[in-house]
């Protein structure tokens, strides 16, 4: 009996035509945020750096209702409150991800899970051995895993990369599945002890939540003071206020039903993510961005074993991971990499992955709480790595840059101005018809010049 058609898949294939699109929206949003949280981190350190006196009073500065245990810094506010919004829309992406993009799709969605792991797990290799190697502490396992999408979709707007639309929806999936885990770990690590009275009032509070999402209840009015409620139970719980914004997000619908033209999820996301990439973290990024950039502090960040493990798991730890569980996933499944595509070009994107910013930011705070030297340390080596990271990646993507642009122009084409790329119409008889009749009128037009200019020139034959 003859063999059955091979079904092996293409990796970074075309997207679908509503995937593009939800992609370049997204990424689009993305993107602004990350610029944003640039500028913020670059105020940051400004600010640090020439008014360190007034940067610490102002991130010091606590207020906030003592009786509730919520009398908190700037800072604190920043990273337990602010973040909470971050991971709330992070919550949403996910659902998003595993009801209609695709993680729901176990085949498509082995590729950005093992890519991810992969991406989490060499970096924290690398900073235990190059911690134990110097005799440091291995409490900042964790800061080198995550990635920071926002602030990798701003460097790609900075350099004006055309980085095709599979690429970028990998890098998009990648950071969502990076999210997951880095929740995880918070939650799981991060945790001291826990106060099982505020822990099961949030567990109450995320039930009423849930409880009003299924029955269809609208009202910002009601939803908004609730998760305050939960917020603040959370907090007091002693696990991160964070885990209450993603358990949030993660509760919400994402898939459209009869006569519904976007579901609540896409809707609130589309109202909360301003707020998440344009106000919530930059502003955690400008009260926890502020460290001493000195060349002594710069030379500190590469002998002090923490904090070159930090550098080393973003800038070697995370391009090793990601590439290397693409390949693994490449060669131990029927699956094979884009013929338009070559490896360098996921290399150039795990590279990218390297810029771990606001969730490493985050996990250097809880995993050196109370060493407020090694804490700033660490976040020096964040930025280091990250832009270090950057920059690698752009002298990579630069080089494919020619190649990225035909291939976006490709995906771009609209010969027939029906406002769908020519490239998803290959099937469509009717396309094909508009075109023969586009081809036909330039074909008569031409026909007409080349009366035009035959007569022209039959009429100069004579002698000068």
């Amino acid at each position: 009996m003859a063999a059955p058609p091979s079904t092996a898949r293409k990796f970074f294939g075309r997207l679908s035509l509503p995937e593009r699109n939800f992609v370049a929206d997204a990424l689009r949003a993305e993107t602004v945020g990350g610029v944003l949280l640039l500028i913020a981190a670059i105020a940051a350190l400004i600010w640090a750096n020439t008014l360190p006196d007034s940067y610490e009073t102002v991130s010091h500065y606590h207020f906030g209702p003592a009786a509730l245990g919520l009398d908190l810094s700037v800072e604190h506010w920043a990273a337990d409150g602010l973040l909470a919004v971050f991971f709330f829309v992070a919550g949403i992406e996910l659902k998003r991800e595993l009801v209609a993009g695709d993680l729901r799709d176990p085949k498509a969605a082995v590729l950005p899970v093992v890519a991810a792991v992969c991406g989490m797990a060499v970096p924290a290799l690398v900073y235990v051995l190059t911690s134990l190697a110097g005799g440091g502490s291995l409490e900042g396992w964790a800061v080198p895993t995550a990635t920071d999408i926002a602030f990798a979709l701003a460097v790609l707007a900075v350099i004006g990369t055309s980085l095709p639309s599979a690429l970028r929806a990998f890098l998009l999936t990648l950071a969502v599945v990076d999210d997951l885990f880095a929740i995880l770990i918070i939650a799981v690590f991060f945790t001291d002890s826990i106060n099982f009275a505020a822990l099961g009032g949030a567990v109450v509070g995320l039930g009423v939540f849930w409880l009003l999402l299924r029955k269809g209840v609208h009202g910002w009015y009601l939803y908004v003071p609730l998760a305050l409620v939960i917020w603040g139970l959370m907090y007091n719980s002693g696990i991160h206020a964070t885990i209450a914004g993603v358990a949030m997000g993660l509760m919400l619908r994402c898939h459209p039903h009869e006569g519904e033209e976007h579901s609540p999820g896409e809707h609130i996301e589309h109202l909360v993510r301003p707020v998440s990439a344009g106000l919530a973290v930059p502003l955690f990024a400008l009260f926890s961005a502020g460290v001493s950039i000195s060349g002594g502090a710069v030379g500190d960040v590469f002998t002090r074993p923490e904090t070159l493990g930090v550098v080393l798991g973003l800038v070697v730890g995370k391009a090793v991971g990601i590439f290397g569980g693409t390949w693994l996933t490449a060669r131990f499944t029927r699956a094979s990499l884009s013929d338009e595509l070559e490896w360098a070009d996921v290399a150039a994107v795990a590279t990218l992955a390297g810029i771990g910013f606001t969730v490493s930011l985050l996990i250097g705070e809880l995993a050196f709480e109370g060493n407020t030297s090694l804490t700033d340390e660490t976040k020096a080596a964040v930025l280091i790595g990250s832009f270090i990271a950057a920059v690698l990646a752009t002298a990579l993507l630069k080089l494919r840059n020619a190649k990225y642009r035909a291939m976006c122009e490709d995906e771009e084409r609209d010969e027939d101005l029906d406002g769908i790329p020519d490239i998803y119409e290959q099937d469509n008889p009717a396309y094909h018809l508009r075109m023969a009749a586009i081809y036909e009128r330039k074909a008569a037009e031409h026909r007409r010049l080349a009366e035009v200019a035959g007569g022209a020139s039959e009429g100069s034959d004579g002698p000068a």
